[in-house]
């Protein structure tokens, strides 16, 4: 009697290039699908700036509000009325002089 070689089955065969095939693709997806872990980081980097974009905004609202109470009738800031008349208007006190 002649030995026999065990050859594997090609079924078998299929299965696990299939089953690896699988597994690969999805692990791909896992890191660079458009739920992946990358894009995860680059949201959240996104995220990060746009809230130090938000308190700066935030900041500049602020002080607007400030100077807009400053502003009002209610609340008089002759300083701050003085610098506007001078931006705006261009206006000068008697005992100032003029330096271009």
């Amino acid at each position: 009697m002649t030995p026999k070689t065990a050859k594997p089955a090609l079924g078998a065969l299929i299965y696990f290039a299939a089953a690896f095939s699988l597994a690969m693709y999805f692990t791909f997806a896992a890191v660079q699908g458009d739920y992946g872990v990358f894009r995860r980081a680059e949201i959240a980097l996104a995220a990060r700036d746009l809230d130090v974009q938000l308190s700066q905004l935030n900041g500049k609202v602020a002080e607007m509000e400030n100077l807009t109470k400053r502003l009002s009738d209610t609340f008089l800031d002759l300083d701050l009325l003085d610098q506007q008349a001078r931006d705006v208007l261009g206006l000068l006190r008697a005992d100032e002089i003029v330096v271009r």
